[in-house]
């Protein structure tokens, strides 16, 4: 009974050793605001099958997320929270999903690459 229990036990450790060696953890930025955003992301990302964990920062806009990498990928983390109106360092949100998010948690959508236009609409370098 007792080498029984034994090799139950290592076969258990032997199980959770594989699934955590899968378990991969990143970190990325989400553009949001406030409260509602945090559950908006966290909820996107956690509807991702393989993603286990998922925490966003309000004051860093950071996200943290764990996920299972024989289910899925950061990619499809990244689109399914881009999906959901919250542009990601990888994936930036459409207008129609941004359109749809309250008043409260509509970020600035500008972006650094963008060149800006006088009245004109001429570029300024």
């Amino acid at each position: 009974m007792k080498k029984l229990m034994l090799s139950f036990v290592t076969m258990f450790l032997m199980g959770a050793m594989a699934l955590f060696a899968q378990t991969k953890t990143e970190k990325f930025e989400v553009k949001g605001n406030c409260g509602m955003c945090e559950k908006r992301i966290e909820k996107a990302a956690k509807s991702v099958d393989g993603v286990t964990e998922a925490d966003w920062d309000q004051e860093t806009k950071m996200a943290e997320v764990k996920f299972d990498e024989s289910k899925t990928n950061i990619h499809k983390v990244h689109m399914t929270i881009a999906k959901a109106g919250h542009s990601t360092s990888m994936h930036k949100t459409s207008d129609e999903a941004y359109e749809k998010l309250p008043a409260c948690c509509k970020y600035s959508r500008s972006d650094s690459t963008h060149k800006s236009m006088d009245d004109d609409g001429h570029h300024h370098h």
